[in-house]
């Protein structure tokens, strides 16, 4: 009887340090983040030049937070006027500048005019500096364009 008692013994320890380890081992916890969001802003728009100020406005915004703005959403509004939403995102930049870059845009739609304006503003931001002037004009063939120019340093 005093046999069996030991090896009770034994398995009781046994088992109680494989609980202690089985403790110590990773579980999920709850503070890890099921959802994560990036910062956004909206603006109501009704001209292609109040899109390109709330493009800026956007730049501003995202600056706070080191980032850029990326376009999230473009909806019209019954009264004639648009939404557009920006998501704020981490970019990577180039490492080297192009010799001669092309701040020319045609565009049809408004995605195409913030993704122009997008583009010549990272530019700007890396080789030139704010604040940055836009020129558009409309084109024979429907189409528009548009021209930015970086300010000086």
């Amino acid at each position: 009887m005093i046999t069996i008692f030991r090896r009770f013994r034994r398995l009781n320890i046994a088992l109680l340090a494989a609980g202690a380890v089985a403790s110590c081992s990773q579980l999920p916890s709850s503070q890890q983040p099921v959802q994560s969001s990036n910062p956004s802003v909206t603006y109501n728009y009704r001209t292609d030049q109040e899109l390109l100020k709330a493009n800026q406005n956007a730049t501003t915004y995202c600056g706070q937070y080191q980032t850029a703005p990326r376009t999230a959403g473009l909806t019209n509004n019954p009264d004639g006027s648009k939404t557009v939403v920006f998501e704020c995102v981490r970019t990577a930049l180039s490492a080297s500048a192009p010799i001669n870059p092309n701040l020319s845009y045609t565009y049809r739609t408004d995605q195409e005019l913030v993704q122009a304006s997008q583009t010549a503003n990272a530019y700007c931001l890396k080789y030139g500096s704010q604040p940055m002037t836009s020129n558009m004009v409309t084109n024979s063939d429907g189409t528009k364009s548009v021209t930015f120019q970086c300010g000086s340093r």
